[in-house]
């Protein structure tokens, strides 16, 4: 939190009082009650906490753990493999980033909550620090729950080293997920306030979390009450978003504007910093996949500087071959090419939707009307580099010579659609660039989301992103509410607030007020049209890649069917025992004192 005022020291002390370390006997002697004898330390927990969500959320391994696998992704050219994207192999030695993470956090939450009741200070000032304190335990146990199943449930500040360790039932951890989430949303307040600034957690944030906690739970238990109470609290804080500050911007396109990172749309971030006290990474020296830092602008690049020759064509096996002088350089605007993840653009070969493929067919398949498309992904790159192309260059198949200007001239198209003439003409019309439609994209070519991009980062292209990571919008709000409306059996009341996010879609500020007004109504969906499957798709649309994939297939009881129907990598080894991940092997293995720690079923 680079608003909070407080020695970075503070933070590190809790950093280090890990579940790995506690296992391995090295007690950190930093980590005493007497820490908690302030306002600054109390506030320092809690800000170590909030940096433990950064070392998360936008980081390479952990995004892959969130996306990758589904209906939405498959492996890009450098995914290096691995299982996490086929299931082929998925063990406990392989998967859980943020094991470790979790319970260092939560236990310094503890230590927040055990000793920061009897701290001298303001009872306003110690209300909000505790209810901080609360909402943020409830936060990453509702990513353990959700990952592991059941989890060991601390709710007590661990000083004393110990080899043994158990798991309580999920049930356990979702009781307590709720009453903290209940609690922290009654004293936050509505809208920021300091210290925490900026994006941190506030009322309308906790019954966020506690609107999806019962969603989840109620699909667990089928529980028709959880269903009832997720819709209620979702259309509340829609009523009452004015007091909260909050809204949906009328162009789709404006809540990725980098401006806008801290806006109206945007309720939890995870936030990022150029600030050289903050530490996070020299300014011009990059940055890697392991550190703590905002990489997200990078994962879905294509490889844009070494596959955009403008002589490419298509080989015998109808494949785009490279050829020619590239018409791109890396640059700041059009990211580093990371090429882990891409959209999800291979057709079934196999099953109800053969010949077909999730990205452009089920997905995003209004693209004519519906803005999201346009907003997520690239699909055109605006040459940044000057290149001469003579007419007998080598697989030059256009037979004139011509010069791509800088800023003028398209060099790649990636049209959603088939373009006779490609990759050289368009129809009978030479193209300057190269143009690659749905058939042409591979591994190493295909669209990148864009909504993450972040051209601000000055001399050297390759330092991480200082944007935030966005974790919640306010748009996921009526997504909440519609599944939640639709399992407690009011498909009504569920068209009702997806109409509102594709109207909104509908919008663009290039369109005259009538056109804008007719793209509304072809959008609009009736009761009859809402069912989970459509609900999946509609997230995909408006959340794509936005770190909660995997989730919503698990929530939903949706994952393995979902796979099987759309991703090629992954529909023969996905099982059932796939919706928990494997318990990392770390935890087992120091569990070395009374009963073993037990593996999910499966691994």
């Amino acid at each position: 939190m680079k608003k909070i005022k407080i020695s970075i020291l503070a933070c590190s002390l809790f950093l280090s009082l890990g579940c790995e370390k506690v296992l391995e006997e090295h007690p950190q002697s930093q980590i005493v009650p007497s820490f908690f004898n302030s306002p600054a330390g109390v506030l320092g927990g809690i800000a170590g906490v909030y940096n433990e969500i950064r070392g998360q959320w936008g980081t390479e391994g952990f995004s892959s753990e969130m996306q990758a696998g589904t209906d939405e992704f498959i492996q890009g050219a450098s995914s290096g493999g691995g299982p996490v994207h086929t299931f082929n192999g998925l063990n406990a030695t392989n998967f859980g980033s943020a094991w470790a993470t979790s319970f260092t956090s939560i236990n310094t939450l503890n230590g927040v909550l055990k000793f920061g009741q009897n701290i001298e200070m303001p009872e306003a000032t110690k209300k909000q620090y505790l209810a901080q304190a609360k909402f943020l335990r409830a936060f990453w146990y509702f990513y353990l729950v959700q990952t592991w199943g059941d989890v060991p449930l601390h709710t007590e500040f661990i000083t004393v080293p110990s080899q043994s360790a158990k798991r309580d039932p999920a049930a356990e951890v979702y009781k307590l997920i709720i009453q903290d989430l209940t609690e922290a949303a009654a004293a936050l307040p509505d809208k920021p306030t300091a210290p925490f600034l900026g994006k941190a957690a506030t009322k309308s944030t906790a019954l966020f979390f506690l609107s999806k906690a019962y969603l989840t739970r109620g699909w667990l238990t089928n529980s028709q009450a959880d269903f009832a109470e997720a819709a209620k609290i979702s259309t509340d804080i829609i009523a009452n978003k004015g007091a909260y500050g909050l809204d949906l911007w009328q162009d789709f396109g404006d809540a990725f504007v980098p401006a806008n990172d801290n806006g109206k749309e945007t309720m939890f971030v995870s936030d990022h910093s150029s600030d050289p006290k903050f530490g996070y990474y020299s300014v011009g020296g990059g940055a890697s996949g392991g550190a703590a830092q905002n990489l997200t602008p990078w994962f879905t690049n294509w490889n844009y500087p070494n596959n955009s020759g403008i002589n490419s064509f298509i080989n015998a096996s109808g494949v785009l071959v490279n050829s020619g002088t590239s018409g791109m350089i890396r640059d700041s605007y059009y990211g580093r090419p990371y090429q882990r993840i891409r959209p999800n653009s291979v057709k079934q070969t196999s099953g109800e939707n053969v010949g077909k493929n999730y990205f452009l067919d089920q997905a995003f398949v209004k693209r004519d009307i519906d803005s999201r498309y346009a907003n997520t992904f690239y699909s055109v790159y605006i040459a940044n580099t000057t290149v001469n192309n003579s007419a007998t260059s080598s697989n030059n198949k256009r037979g004139i010579a011509y010069t791509l200007q800088i800023g003028v001239d398209t060099s790649v198209w990636l049209p959603d659609y088939e373009v006779p003439g490609a990759p050289q003409f368009v129809g009978s019309r030479p193209f300057k660039g190269i143009v690659a439609p749905p058939s042409l994209w591979k591994a190493d070519l295909y669209p990148a989301i864009k909504k993450f991009m972040d051209p601000s980062r000055g001399s050297n292209f390759n330092d991480p992103s200082t944007r935030p990571v966005v974790i919640t919008r306010f748009a996921e709000v009526y997504l909440v509410g519609a599944e939640a409306y639709l399992q407690a059996g009011d498909k009504v009341k569920a068209a009702e607030l997806l109409n509102v996010l594709r109207q909104r879609a509908a919008y663009r500020k290039t369109n005259t007020a009538a056109q804008n007004t007719a793209a509304a109504e072809a959008m609009k969906i009736t009761a009859n049209d809402v069912t989970v499957d459509f609900i999946l798709d509609e997230r995909s649309r408006e959340l794509f890649g936005e770190w909660m994939r995997y989730q919503d297939l698990v929530r939903t009881k949706s994952l393995v069917r979902r796979v099987k129907a759309w991703n090629t990598e992954a529909a023969a080894n996905v099982k059932d025992f796939h919706a928990l991940r494997p318990i990392p092997q770390s935890q087992i293995d120091r569990t070395v004192e009374g009963p073993k720690f037990p593996q999910n079923p499966g691994y």
